[in-house]
């Protein structure tokens, strides 16, 4: 479902620190990463970087800005190549899981890592669980559309059952079976 992400080092100094810092955030958690890292894999000097993300908080709220715009166009795309949820909805995730750099939701795992330190944090991660909600609610028929939050949760748990190492293929068909269930 998401296209893997290219570091191209003739772009920009901030796209640089943003694109290394989804990667490394996405891959080796928040708080595991260090400004020092991203600077080195970015290519830029601490004064560069600064200027860019006066603190790291500001390039997390960054991180989390740019990865919702790409898991949103990507999720919206692959749901819209199905007509049916019950099709759309597992298709969608097993392309996600069977990327190679899959480690889940990154917003479910910065909450996990930050808790309520991070307020903006906070609220950046509930829009974006919010806007995943809508996108299913665009593809249910109006009358079954308060279905979504038993929906959202089965999303949800399926993300972390193939996180933790559950086979994937195995996620979707209960996945799969669970929302015809829901939908009769």
């Amino acid at each position: 479902m998401l296209e893997p992400l290219v570091f191209d080092a003739s772009a920009a100094a901030r796209d640089r620190i943003l694109l290394s810092a989804q990667q490394l955030f996405y891959q080796q958690g928040i708080r595991a990463t260090g400004i020092d890292k991203i600077i080195a894999a970015a290519g830029v000097t601490k004064v560069t970087f600064y200027r860019h993300f006066p603190a790291k908080n500001a390039l997390i709220l960054a991180f989390l800005q740019t990865r919702h715009q790409r898991w949103m166009t990507a999720f919206r795309s692959a749901l819209a190549q199905h007509e049916d949820l019950v099709d759309a909805l597992p298709a969608a995730l097993l392309s996600w899981f069977n990327n190679d750099d899959y480690r889940g939701c990154a917003f479910i795992n910065t909450a996990a890592e930050l808790g309520n330190t991070l307020p903006e944090a906070s609220l950046l991660i509930r829009q974006h669980k919010q806007e995943m909600a809508q996108a299913i609610v665009d593809k249910l028929p109006t009358e079954i559309q308060d279905k979504t939050a038993p929906i959202v949760l089965l999303v949800d748990g399926a993300i972390v059952q193939v996180q933790i190492g559950e086979e994937a293929e195995e996620i979707v068909q209960v996945l799969r079976s669970a929302l015809t269930s829901l939908l009769q």
